[in-house]
């Protein structure tokens, strides 16, 4: 089959779609000089949590800022432990120990690959204060349980969505079941900005007045400083571009969720190929679109895409408790089984709104070639 390129991600196909309406607000922006919690930003604010289906949306810095100060918001204190998937991007464990508390890990549901919620309760202990399941590749966890062991035990849910913009479970979008939810706006998501730009939604006033102090400086009066607070706003010109974005976010969702049900119908043939699954009551929207291979053909997989033009990834190649940073939590090889066999099996493959046919067909065939010659170098 004659050679295709196919990058993982192609932010410049989706920037050549709209350029020509963000080039004017770019420039309107940078002519009124108001690049600091200027009324973009709020006219955001406002947009996206009419369209998570909540009260309050506040934007932050990044999508590792909204965990932190999500946590500070619900008086997380040092000597706190937190619960949360052995199975996550590093950000989420981070951000657990940024706000003084002590991540537990809890082993992922072999089906879905988020938090499996039946171990949830075995881990609480009398210093627990919250819960953050991740909603990973664009998959809501299993949350009506997770409230249901929250409420039972008095504890705070977190969601962490900053995979899941507009993902929806039994009915309510992501970031409206929890007292709050995280988003990252990182331009490869399904709603990215042109840099790093975070938001925490909430149903809670209380919360929201804090996050708003929180972001800047302890303050939402100049000069008027009630908490010991962080440099964390989002800027009005990613502000601008994000509200821009969003009334396409869902037809782009759509394009996602096309793409991967082809991928799903060329791949499930495939002996030795395990897509996607999810419960039919929710929607996936594929941030990631994330397979599992032998683990003995996996690594070979990954270099044969790459050298027939097809780009590929691993999210991610160790749980948590394996990298070095989290050593100290003093977890053992096997205490995360699911974890650690499916980081070894794992991969991403090309996954982008504007992704031809002709790109989803040859990545599924040139699989396809690699696993009928037995997973060999070839």
């Amino acid at each position: 089959m004659t050679k295709v390129l196919v990058p993982f991600v192609d932010l410049k196909a989706q920037y050549r779609i709209i350029h020509k309406e963000i080039s004017p607000k770019v420039d309107d922006l940078l002519t009124s000089g108001s690049y600091i919690l200027g009324a973009p930003l709020l006219e955001f604010e406002e947009a996206y949590a009419r369209y998570c289906g909540v009260s309050h949306a506040i934007g932050v810095a990044n999508g590792t800022d909204a965990l932190i100060l999500a946590l500070k918001a619900l008086n997380i204190h040092p000597g706190d432990e937190v619960i949360t998937a052995a199975n996550t991007f590093v950000a989420t464990a981070e951000a657990i120990v940024h706000a003084g508390a002590r991540p537990l890990l809890v082993d992922i549901d072999p089906q879905t690959y988020t938090i499996d919620v039946t171990r949830i309760a075995a881990r609480i202990t009398n210093k627990t204060k919250a819960i953050i399941p991740v909603h990973l590749y664009g998959q809501p966890a299993d949350m009506d349980p997770i409230m249901e062991i929250a409420n039972r035990h008095g504890l705070y849910v977190i969601e962490d969505a900053a995979q899941a913009h507009g993902a929806i479970y039994k009915g309510r979008k992501t970031g409206s079941i929890g007292h709050a939810a995280c988003f990252s706006f990182y331009p490869t998501k399904n709603l990215g900005a042109c840099g790093d730009a975070g938001s925490v939604v909430t149903n809670d006033e209380q919360i929201a007045l804090t996050l708003r102090k929180l972001r800047d400086h302890g303050s939402t009066e100049k000069y008027q400083h009630d908490l010991i607070g962080y440099n964390s706003r989002l800027d009005t010109l990613q502000a601008s571009v994000l509200l821009l974005k969003l009334k396409y976010l869902d037809d782009w969702n759509r394009a996602r969720m096309e793409h991967a049900r082809l991928y799903d119908e060329l791949l499930s043939k495939i002996s030795g190929i395990v897509t996607p699954n999810f419960p039919g009551d929710n929607s996936h929207v594929y941030h990631l679109y994330v397979i599992r291979v032998q683990k003995n053909s996996r690594d070979r997989l990954l270099k044969y895409l790459k050298g027939r033009g097809i780009v590929t990834g691993i999210h991610y190649p160790q749980p948590i408790h394996l990298t070095r940073a989290f050593a100290f939590l003093e977890y053992g090889v096997t205490d995360f089984p699911i974890a650690e066999s499916y980081a070894q099996e794992i991969l991403s493959l090309p996954m982008y709104p504007e992704l031809s046919r002709e790109q989803l067909h040859y990545v599924a065939h040139e699989i396809e070639w690699f696993m009928q010659k037995g997973g060999i170098d070839v």
